[in-house]
């Protein structure tokens, strides 16, 4: 890797942190959160490739974690993180999909990761019921707009 790249993907990290950290502040239901660190994840997957992609997002998963967050939040972002990255490389390439529809992927399958995760360690199926539709909801909503200003980032850096 060179220098440059390594340069620019610690800023990506630096970024992602630091939106992590403001969205620690913003209270939300249940445990929802807007994703406003993925904006570098989805930049980085963009404009490098999924690998790039990865290492940004686990650096800032355990920073942040650590920081702000706990083990079981490590492990429910790491869970979603995993999937959401898998999804939108699928997407992005095989299918298609522009940034939005990458985005919204990548909101929808994060919140799926996370049950997936939740089911057996809380030993509550009745998530799925009861807890899924609004993370579902929530995953396209925050995915349009994280994807929306994606592509405006994207646009004004070159």
């Amino acid at each position: 890797m060179n220098q440059k790249k390594t340069a620019y993907l610690g800023l990506f990290a630096a970024i992602a942190i630091i939106f992590g950290y403001v969205e620690s502040l913003i209270p939300f239901f249940a445990g929802m959160k807007l994703g406003l660190a993925n904006l570098a994840v989805l930049f980085v997957l963009e404009r490098y490739t999924w690998k790039e992609a990865a290492l940004v997002s686990i650096v800032r998963i355990f920073i942040i974690g650590f920081m702000f967050g706990s083990g079981s939040s490590i492990m429910y972002s790491l869970a979603g993180a995993t999937l959401s990255l898998i999804v939108m490389v699928f997407v992005k390439n095989k299918i298609g999909f522009g940034q939005l529809g990458v985005s919204v992927a990548g909101g929808v399958s994060h919140n799926i990761g996370q049950l997936l995760v939740a089911i057996p360690a809380t030993h509550t199926v009745g998530l799925l019921y009861y807890y899924a539709p609004a993370l579902m909801v929530s995953g396209v909503i925050t995915g349009l707009l994280i994807g929306v200003l994606t592509k405006e980032v994207l646009k004004r850096i070159p």
